[in-house]
């Protein structure tokens, strides 16, 4: 491994801090899509809109629920994501190809589910 001694608590220090910030934004913007579908007296346990990415800019813009909470859940479907794209990058920066190569094959799986996902709509 190249770099020094302490580049491994200061990496792992890092991407923590990434996981925290991104489980913190998603937190809030499902708070934010509850608190406002309280406020338009939808009930939170009723059955939300289909995810239309399309119409996900034009809810936030209208501070439309749906909007907040849909945005909300990709963050959170994010955090295991952003995860995975830091240790990539650590691992490039700190010398690790082998690492690096296996963060990116998980990247492509994950990708490739994505597309298999879509294809089956």
């Amino acid at each position: 491994m190249n770099g020094s001694p302490q580049a491994g608590p200061a990496f792992e220090r890092r991407l923590g801090r990434l996981l925290t910030a991104v489980t913190y934004v998603a937190v809030g913007l499902l708070a934010i899509g509850v608190v406002l579908m309280l406020l338009a007296g939808i009930s939170p346990l009723a059955v939300g809109p289909p995810f239309d990415p399309a119409q996900l800019v034009p809810d936030l813009r209208a501070l439309e629920p749906a909007g907040f909470l849909w945005l909300g859940l990709l963050a959170v479907i994010a955090t295991p994501l952003s995860r995975v794209v830091g240790a990539a990058i650590g691992f490039v920066k700190r010398g690790e190809p082998l690492m690096a190569a296996i963060s990116v094959a998980i990247l492509v799986v994950i990708g490739i589910s994505i597309l298999a996902a879509l294809g089956t709509r």
